[in-house]
């Protein structure tokens, strides 16, 4: 069957716009692969003019996996969608309400503009995250992605040697705790336990090494606390330099989709009190038994 997906490059790296497939329809099996393929190669995909509702965003997101629920384990109280595999990435209360400064979706919104993978604090971590834009600040808002292949390829070779066998701890709540969000119990605190990955892996599709590093990361084995945080802010500075970031300008109807263990990804600044509505919907990393034992042995070599 030939081909429907046609692919633009957006950087020399990192990023492509998606034509050819409607993805709010059921898609067919090669369809699925192609965009799986397309995802090996560039990480990020941008579907234009695509306004999804939530049962088809959720079908587009089954396609490639078990669904993953994030932070949704941590937090409590009304839920503005049906379905709570869907990440509402707003400024917008459960009422419908654009959010007062000091409500936690603000300081979601803030906790969002730091270098970060999705889940990477869980030890069944995201593979893909699919974002679908309903409405847009005016200005402001944009989402950048760093590309952690590039970024590895161009680390000096003293750099890669120190690194290899360096397992960063990943916490859920330790990004927030960087910004002044500490008002969590001791059941919150404790839901999720911290998740070790390490910080050099190879991509068990494409076979390209690729850096793991983000703000989720608060320690890593082996090196004193400030040591350690200071080596993962060193790699996440070379990880999104300019040459290795796409920057995403966002308009209704897009769906951005993005693999986690292959990007860094961080929302930019907007006016908080102009309403900007983004659904996303995050596939589980799915780990057959060989890539399992890879990882294990990746771990085992760091002890």
């Amino acid at each position: 069957m030939n081909s429907k997906l046609e692919l633009t490059p957006l950087t020399a790296s990192i990023g492509a716009l998606a034509h050819g497939i409607d993805i709010s329809s059921e898609l067919r099996l090669d369809e699925v692969k192609e965009i799986e393929s397309a995802m090996d190669r560039f990480a990020v995909l941008v579907f234009r003019d695509q306004i999804l509702d939530q049962d088809q965003q959720i079908r587009f997101a089954k396609n490639f996996g078990p669904l993953d629920t994030g932070l949704r384990k941590l937090r409590r109280g009304t839920h503005r969608f049906a379905y709570n595999e869907l990440a509402d990435i707003s400024n917008v209360t459960a009422e419908g309400e654009v959010a007062e400064r000091s409500h936690s979706r603000i300081v979601s919104n803030v906790a969002n503009q730091l270098w970060h993978s999705d889940s990477s604090f869980q030890q069944v971590r995201a593979k893909y995250s699919m974002l679908s834009a309903h409405v847009v600040p005016q200005f402001g808002g944009d989402t950048e992605f760093a590309d952690l292949r590039a970024a590895y390829d161009e680390l000096p070779d003293w750099r890669k040697t120190k690194i290899d066998n360096l397992v960063g701890v990943h916490s859920s709540l330790h990004s927030r705790f960087l910004l002044g969000d500490t008002g969590y119990d001791e059941a919150q605190k404790t839901a999720i336990a911290p998740a070790r990955w390490p910080l050099v892996q190879t991509d068990p599709r494409s076979g390209r090494r690729c850096l793991y590093v983000g703000h989720h990361i608060c320690e890593i084995e082996g090196m004193t606390l400030p040591e350690g945080r200071m080596l993962a802010m060193d790699l996440i500075e070379h990880a999104t330099q300019r040459q290795f970031v796409y920057q995403h300008k966002w308009r209704v109807g897009d769906l951005v989709m993005w693999d986690n263990t292959a990007t860094l990804h961080r929302g930019k600044w907007y006016d908080f009190a102009e309403r900007r509505e983004l659904r996303r919907a995050t596939t589980e990393e799915v780990v057959r038994s060989s890539e399992a034992a890879r990882l294990q042995q990746e771990l085992e070599l760091a002890q």
